[in-house]
This record gives C-alpha cells, sequence and structure tokens, in this order.
C-alpha cells in the first residue's frame, strides 16, 4: 500500500512540475501570439484616459471582414476584454461618459461610419460581446484608409484642444473617434 501511495505521489509530483514551464509561459503576456499594449492620453487638467488591449497580427489573414465579419460586434483587440478607464468626465458624440471603467468594443462597417461601443460591463474575456443590456453607449467613428497596410491592431490617442482622438489603426483602416471633457 506505501508503494502505490509513494507512486502517486510521485506521479503527481512530476506532473506538477512538467506543467510549471507551462504555466510561467502563459503568465508571460508578452510571449502571446498577440501581446499587451496600452495607449493614453493626458486631459488638460491632468485627468487622463488609458486603454489596456492585446495587439493581434494580421498574419496574412483577412481579419476585419473576414473573421470578424462586418456588422457584428468585435471586441477591438484579442485575449481579454479591451479596457477603458478615465478619470475625468468625458463627453462622445454628445453622450456623457462618466468617469470610471469600462470595457471597448466596435462594430466595423464596409460602407459606413463604425460604431464604437462603450460597455458598463468589465473584466471579461474579449468574447463574446456581452450585449446591448450592458452598453454605456454607442458612437459613431470616422473611418479612413491608411497609407500603407500596418500588421499589427494599433490603438492610439492623439490630444485635442479640449480632449483626446482614440483611434483604431489595423490593416488599411483607421476608425477613429473624439472625446471631450465636459466640464
Amino acid at each position: 500500500m506505501r508503494k502505490k501511495l509513494a507512486c502517486c505521489a510521485a506521479l503527481v509530483v512530476a506532473v506538477a512540475v512538467l506543467a510549471l514551464p507551462g504555466l510561467t509561459r502563459q503568465q508571460d503576456k508578452s510571449k502571446r501570439p498577440s501581446p499587451p499594449a496600452k495607449a493614453g492620453c493626458m486631459l488638460p487638467d491632468g485627468k487622463s484616459i488609458t486603454t489596456d488591449y492585446s495587439s493581434p497580427r494580421l498574419k496574412g489573414r483577412k481579419i476585419i471582414g473576414g473573421q470578424d465579419p462586418y456588422g457584428k460586434p468585435w471586441r477591438a483587440g484579442a485575449n481579454e476584454a479591451t479596457t477603458f478607464v478615465t478619470t475625468a468626465d468625458l463627453t462622445v458624440d454628445g453622450k456623457p461618459v462618466p468617469a470610471g471603467n469600462y470595457t471597448l468594443f466596435a462594430i466595423p462597417y464596409a460602407d459606413k461610419p463604425w460604431t464604437l461601443i462603450i460597455s458598463k460591463k468589465t473584466g471579461e474575456w474579449g468574447i463574446p460581446y456581452p450585449g446591448e443590456q450592458n452598453d454605456l453607449l454607442r458612437a459613431d467613428m470616422q473611418v479612413s484608409p491608411l497609407p500603407s497596410q500596418l500588421e499589427n491592431f494599433t490603438i492610439a490617442y492623439d490630444k485635442t484642444d479640449g480632449g483626446c482622438t482614440l483611434r483604431m489603426d489595423w490593416d488599411m483602416t483607421r476608425a477613429s473617434v473624439t472625446f471631450t471633457e465636459k466640464k
């Protein structure tokens, strides 16, 4: 009986030791195929907007309008849900965005402005989209072509007089929307 117990214990230890390197690799998010990225913008009064996301690569694939169809909510990144954190009360497309933590989604279209979705549901994996009942708001995004193909999905902010313009760039497309600080 002791031999069986010792064998079982040794087997459990061996499996744990073999699994440890895999767990360590998964915890190192920089080695993922879609590594983590961060974008942010400082507002004039020192408040901020920050976005954490994972940056997928095209790798020869057609993602928007292909793997992720037009007209359907897209997670605006990969892996964990893309976060949107603002320490200021904002407006976008004339709609209020109170200071707080949110999740970003987008609905891409082939022939009209994209839709930005700011969801109140946070902390989930990037998919599935949690549904309209969790939307804080939806806003139109300007769409324009990029001068050349961009392999890595990128979110960035440009400072404006009263706020920040969010840019989502990937493949041959830029989708953008401006947030202004509510005074």
